[in-house]
């Protein structure tokens, strides 16, 4: 058994077929299914049920799975802290982030980590949920986790969280006529309005279904799952939106109008991460 058929036996694993995870690693699929039988002959045990090109996780490859993320997480910090015995002078950092808290404080936080290593490299994956990112630090994806969420739960047993800030919820609508007068604005005032929302089980989700309940005739006029296609929708004037104060300069800079909403709820914007040693890269872009 080496870190390479472990590696290639998680690709098969997160990607549902050797020939999807061969494309993720730019090599020849008979490679990684030569590596795949020479692991399951070295373990004496079959990883997975092959049914026609289907390929479905035995018990023992179920059982696998962690062990083997661990191990490949120990080689990229193995990896990291020897990269970064002259100074973080190399390396890679990778960090999930839910859109809204991508855009702030993590985009300032980036900005500040680059300026002080300059070459280690930066890469932040998509997450639409805190349940997303969590999932994503439990995987081994990313290091890093930046979310917001109404308040630290049980969710995120087992993570070391760091709060960062609280955030509150804006509306934003094309033109002034499109919002009632006055701020902040009442989540009972905007009857007969029209809503351009995102997808449920975010926090904007959640405080525009409060506004759809409390306010007479209003209601959805288009509902997103790409988030960033909100604003241009706002823009042209679909509807109005609810959405993470985060957004606020932006979407002031295009040119649209934002008032604070009165809401119920706020998110708390959080960095998680797993228990136990963090890479250099890692423990240097933790807040002081």
């Amino acid at each position: 058994m080496d870190v390479r058929q472990l590696r290639y036996f998680l690709a098969i694993v997160d990607h549902g077929s050797v020939h999807r995870a061969a494309q993720e690693l730019y090599v020849a699929q008979p490679s990684v299914s030569q590596a795949l039988r020479l692991l399951e002959r070295d373990l004496g045990t079959d990883l997975f049920h092959r049914t026609g090109r289907r390929l479905v996780l035995t018990s023992a490859g179920e059982r696998l799975i962690d062990p083997a993320r661990e191990v490949l997480r120990g080689m990229a910090l193995v990896r990291a802290t020897v990269e970064a015995v002259d100074g973080l002078r190399a390396g890679r950092l990778a960090i999930v982030a839910m859109p809204a808290q991508a855009i702030s404080p993590l985009a300032s936080m980036v900005g500040r980590f680059r300026a002080a290593y300059p070459l280690v490299e930066v890469a932040v994956r998509a997450a639409a949920t805190p349940a997303e990112v969590v999932a994503a630090l439990r995987a081994g994806t990313a290091e890093l986790g930046v979310l917001g969420t109404p308040a630290v739960g049980p969710e995120l047993a087992g993570l070391t969280v760091h709060p960062l800030a609280t955030q509150a919820y804006v509306l934003v609508a094309a033109v002034e006529a499109d919002l009632p007068a006055g701020e902040p604005v009442s989540m009972d005032a905007l009857a007969g309005r029209r809503l351009v929302v995102g997808r449920p089980g975010t926090g904007a989700r959640r405080v525009a279904d409060g506004v759809l309940r409390r306010s007479p005739g209003c209601r959805i006029a288009v509902e997103v799952e790409h988030r960033e296609a909100v604003l241009p929708l706002v823009l042209a004037r679909v509807g109005v939106a609810v959405l993470n104060e985060s957004w606020r300069e932006l979407a002031r800079a295009a040119g649209a109008v934002v008032r604070d909403l009165a809401a119920d709820e706020v998110l708390k914007v959080c960095l998680v991460h797993r228990d136990g040693r963090l890479s250099p890269a890692a423990t240097a872009f933790l807040p002081r």
